[in-house]
């Protein structure tokens, strides 16, 4: 089994949300009147629409631009924040161990991520998913990124596996489940919120859960 990283193994919403924390901390204390919920909600705007850019100085610049703080970090300091700081935003939930450990005696395991290296590497040493998976393949160090089959073509090779004998789960349609299946790799679609699929991709299989996982293992 191989595994997306982000919205997958690990709740990058959640991240974000203590990274938002952080920020208020360290640039609003002591503003009077925040809004807290508008400012979250702006913020997660902004870490949208920069999702799979690794700069992210515009994030906060554009940030701080609609809500200005008592300290305003300065603009060559921005990426340099968010690197130290938002992998060290990301935990790995108790269940998610558990099932992967469960999984270990009967399946290799992988993880394929798009991203930098080193952020990468932060969030996945920081939470000890390193210790728990045959391989882990990151976009940047390899040269490929999802939704590039190559990619997904890599890991089966580090795995010794053919494309038939592996699953991938990842919660992007069309970056994991559609990149993937290109590669003749059955893709299951993880979708904990229940979200509507308005693509014209179809899945090998939804769950929303990865206890719904077990079932394929055999």
């Amino acid at each position: 089994m191989i595994f997306d990283l982000d919205d997958t193994l690990l709740d990058r919403d959640k991240a974000v949300e203590k990274l938002f924390l952080m920020i208020l901390e360290k640039c609003y204390e002591g503003v009077k009147h925040l809004d807290r919920s508008e400012m979250l909600k702006k913020f997660k705007e902004y870490d949208k629409k920069s999702y799979g850019i690794s700069d992210k100085t515009e994030v906060l610049e554009s940030f701080f631009d609609i809500f200005p703080p008592k300290y305003r970090l300065p603009r060559n300091q921005v990426q340099g924040f968010w690197n130290m700081n938002f992998p060290q935003c990301f935990s790995v939930n108790k269940n998610t161990i558990n099932f992967i450990n469960a999984i270990k005696m009967h399946v290799k395991v992988a993880i394929v991520t798009n991203g930098t290296t080193q952020r990468q590497n932060d969030k996945i040493i920081n939470t000890s998913l390193n210790s728990y998976f045959d391989t882990i393949i990151i976009s940047e160090e390899v040269g490929f990124t999802k939704p590039d089959k190559r990619i997904f073509e890599l890991a089966i090779s580090k795995l010794n596996v053919q494309p038939e004998a592996a699953l991938f789960i990842g919660d992007d349609l069309e970056k994991d489940i559609d990149g993937c299946q290109n590669a003749n790799i059955n893709g299951v679609w993880f979708n904990p919120h229940k979200i509507k699929n308005e693509t014209e991709v179809k899945p090998y299989a939804e769950v929303d859960s990865f206890d719904r996982l077990l079932s394929y293992i055999k």
